[in-house]
């Protein structure tokens, strides 16, 4: 079974230094019928304006990872961690027993455009701890490109979670597929462009979910990204 979710279906938050929209619920937007998909908790897609962004706050027994897909965001955390990452760069943080951080657009003349995703991690109580790794955008052009796992396998960053993430950065017309497994679910998100996914077209914005042993079958109309979680079936 294959379920679509458009960009415009998603929670919407406006608050002028800061444009976010939410796949799931979180914040001031609440839908009880969109909570989370399998362990994926939280998908928002943030447009930071220049030098603003969030101060110092915390966190708890979550795995949080960090998608720039445009400009830089300046990292502080309580771990002693002072990064910037740009695009290209996959952050993840354990919250575990409790880390606080701040995330600011680093620039003071362009925004910074990424998406913040929350998995729900397989035990409570973890040390925390932080990792960024840059993924080339040659290691994403036309074929999977594994950015976290459970056992970090392939130098990914590793999830203390039963899930896969992949992103492909697909050329117009190009093509690519994925098995997804028996007892497994899976959810694509269009992060830009348009493409096909089992004949269903799919915006910038857009997710599809599955569920069960089936083949994704996957066409850029236009030049595209995708991200891609294998997670326990729902």
């Amino acid at each position: 079974m294959v379920q679509i979710r458009t960009s415009q279906q998603r929670g919407h938050a406006n608050h002028g230094w800061l444009d976010s929209y939410h796949s799931f619920s979180f914040a001031n937007y609440y839908d009880p019928n969109w909570m989370g998909f399998s362990v994926l908790r939280v998908i928002n897609e943030d447009v930071i304006a220049p030098g603003q962004g969030f101060g110092m706050h915390s966190h708890a027994d979550m795995e949080i990872i960090t998608y720039v897909l445009q400009g830089n965001l300046a990292h502080k955390d309580s771990l002693g961690n002072v990064e910037v990452i740009h695009q290209g760069h996959v952050q993840r943080m354990t919250a575990g027993t409790g880390i606080t951080h701040s995330e600011f657009n680093a620039s003071d003349a362009e925004s910074v455009h990424l998406l913040q995703i929350w998995i729900l991690p397989n035990q409570q109580g973890l040390t925390p701890s932080y990792e960024d790794k840059y993924f080339e955008d040659a290691q994403k052009q036309n074929q999977w490109c594994l950015l976290a796992s459970q056992n970090g396998e392939n130098n990914s960053l590793i999830v203390h979670q039963d899930m896969t993430l992949f992103a492909a950065k697909l050329i117009e017309r190009k093509e690519l597929e994925y098995a997804l497994k028996q007892d497994r679910s899976a959810y694509l998100q269009v992060a830009s462009g348009r493409v096909e996914i089992n004949q269903k077209l799919l915006n910038t914005g857009d997710a599809a979910m599955f569920d069960n042993a089936q083949t994704i079958q996957i066409t850029a109309i236009d030049d595209a990204e995708i991200l891609l979680f294998d997670l326990p079936a729902v």
